[in-house]
């Protein structure tokens, strides 16, 4: 049976189906086995409604619709310009600058491909004005989006919650220290690069230039307070934060800066309301599909094949680490945590792992697949939005994806990386 669902769904994705075609066909053929016909179809209904029930997900459209308004308004902008203010002179600063601008917007919208267009379109020219290669520029943007998966707040982590039912609040707080560890390890590689590459510095911004960029990021600043202040502070839970994130987006861009009149916010409003439904159609069919392979008990079939049920926590990450990382180059990732989660939850629960450490980890993996080839998603937003070719954008990935995946095994080895804010803030 599994061989069957997994063929169909193959062939599909081969003929250039969007995954959402592939995924509901799995989930049916998969009915068909199970019952011989399609007279239970109800049940596959009711599994798919059961999915996008939680409440948890409502956080979802409003990010999106959050993230969606801050890339048509000026909040990116002057972000990146507060960044600039002060380490563009420096040797490599100006990669530096859209690694940490990266950062910075990822922990507004949680989205990896809106901070591809968002920091990548207004900085990509500059750095190739400033002499670094490409190559170089675009693995950077791409890679340094993945930030945006791990600071809160993450849509990623949003689903892996609602899937395993962990704490949403605990993974946007455990995903800081291993953002801010790549962040560093980025910042460290880009100085290197400038340094071996001979790249000219910018000039040094005087002191009342970057008071003046630090006033005008000051409203913008406000989006990780409110996210993860009004979550530290128990003000807010995720929900909650995701739909102030809307109400102070709408108030920033709409009255304060008047960047988006009312049909602006109208289309970007159909803008988040199309891309809501393809993810809650996902995740709809995930549920169900999920439902088909637990009761062919595929999963145990699968694991018992690797031996994972006398491995210890450490073989356990690696496995899950190894399985999330390839899905993601092939598929989308909000298709691999429905898909995957519910298959090694009960090996994470028999072996005693945290799951709030796991999901740190899952998410990690599904960033790194997101930008690496062959089908990593972001690689194809960057080829959209810079109109360049497959192979330039990817040439330079590398180094990059191996600066990931050294991180994630010290996230294996020291899991307090991603526990230790977690633990200061929750315990």
């Amino acid at each position: 049976m599994a061989w069957t669902v997994f063929s169909v769904m193959i062939v599909l994705l081969l003929l250039g189906f969007p995954m959402m075609i592939p995924l509901l066909a799995g989930t049916l053929t998969g009915f068909l086995l199970i019952f011989g016909d399609f007279g239970q179809i109800e049940t596959a209904v009711q599994q798919m409604i059961a999915g996008i029930r939680p409440a948890s997900l409502i956080a979802v459209p409003m990010f999106i619709f959050a993230a969606d308004i801050m890339t048509r308004g000026q909040s990116a902008g002057r972000l990146i310009d507060m960044v600039m203010s002060f380490v563009g002179h420096l040797k490599g600063g100006l990669a530096v600058s859209t690694a940490t601008a990266c950062t910075m917007f990822g922990a507004v919208s949680g989205s990896t491909q809106a901070t591809v267009v968002a920091v990548g379109s207004p900085l990509r020219p500059r750095m190739l004005k400033a002499g670094y290669k490409d190559s170089f520029v675009l693995a950077l943007i791409v890679n340094s989006s993945d930030i945006a998966f791990l600071i809160p707040p993450s849509i990623g982590m949003i689903i892996y919650g609602v899937v395993s039912n962990t704490s949403i609040a605990e993974l946007f707080i455990a995903g800081i220290g291993p953002g801010l560890l790549i962040l560093l390890c980025f910042s460290i590689f880009s100085v290197i690069y400038a340094v071996r590459h001979d790249v000219p510095t910018e000039p040094k911004a005087p002191w009342s230039a970057r008071f003046k960029a630090v006033q005008k990021a000051l409203w913008p600043m406000g989006f990780p307070a409110i996210i993860i202040g009004g979550i530290y502070g128990g003000i807010f839970s995720p929900t909650e934060a995701a739909a102030a994130c809307v109400l102070y987006a709408l108030i920033l861009e709409v009255i304060i800066f008047r960047e988006l009149d009312l049909r602006g916010v109208y289309e970007t409003a159909k803008s988040t309301g199309l891309i809501t439904a393809v993810v809650f159609i996902l995740v709809g069919a995930g549920a169900a599909f999920s439902w088909v392979i637990s009761f062919a008990q595929i999963p145990q079939a699968v694991l018992g094949a690797v031996g994972i049920d006398s491995m210890g926590q450490v073989g356990v990450l690696f496995v899950i680490s190894i399985a999330f990382f390839i899905g993601c180059m092939f598929v989308d990732p909000i298709v691999v945590i429905l898909v995957l989660v519910p298959i090694f939850a009960p090996v994470v629960q028999s072996v005693g792992l945290d799951p709030v450490h796991v999901g740190i980890i899952i998410t990690l993996q599904v960033a790194i697949g997101s930008a690496t080839p062959p089908f990593g998603c972001d690689i194809f937003t960057a080829i959209a939005v810079f109109k360049r070719p497959y192979a330039e954008v990817v040439r330079g990935t590398p180094p990059f994806i191996a600066i990931l995946l050294s991180v994630s095994v010290a996230l294996i080895f020291f899991p307090q990386i991603a526990l230790f804010l977690r633990d200061l803030a929750f315990n």
